[in-house]
């Protein structure tokens, strides 16, 4: 167990676990890239730790950029998507995939990947760490997903509570 700041939280998802599927994912990503050198857009902040694993599996040449939006405010969406960091490159004809840590309402999702279509990419996929599909208020495609978990707020693995927790090696779920 853990505390950060008023909340605790129990063990969830363990290291190890977290580093076998982003490992299969690598795996995945490594057969259908080999050959290309697609641009990965991570997005900031959560996915950073995950970006980070992700990259370091993979055996085909890429690029890496960040960006940043935001839907949430605690622990709760807001429901609306706040762009804070715009995407610094023209990918027009570029074979793209978007890395996240977790998609939860789909809402970012949703706005992002029009945004991102409307500059014309060869091709755009993502890749989320985790997904919480009885959450899902919008329906979205995603190709690449390490694990879906159920509708529980969790922390760690670049996953914060309020901005705190993202240092975590291991995944924590809220305590009730």
């Amino acid at each position: 167990m853990i505390t950060i700041k008023d909340k605790q939280f129990d063990l969830f998802i363990p290291h190890e676990q977290i580093n076998e599927r982003v490992s299969k994912l690598a795996e995945e990503l490594n057969a259908d890239y080999q050959g290309k050198t697609p641009i990965l857009i991570a997005l900031l902040n959560g996915a950073f730790v995950f970006a980070a694993d992700l990259v370091r599996k993979l055996r085909f040449d890429h690029e890496i950029q960040f960006t940043k939006y935001s839907s949430y405010d605690g622990m709760n969406t807001t429901g609306k998507v706040k762009e804070l960091i715009g995407l610094p490159i023209d990918i027009k004809d570029k074979d793209v995939i978007v890395v996240e840590d977790i998609i939860d309402t789909g809402t970012t999702m949703s706005e992002l990947i029009p945004l991102l279509k409307s500059k014309g990419p060869k091709s755009l996929e993502i890749a989320t760490l985790l997904m919480k599909p009885g959450k899902l208020a919008v329906n979205i495609d995603v190709k690449y997903c390490a694990m879906n978990i159920p509708n529980e707020f969790i922390v760690g693995y670049g996953l914060d509570y309020d901005g705190v927790g993202r240092n975590y090696k291991s995944i924590y779920v809220v305590k009730e």
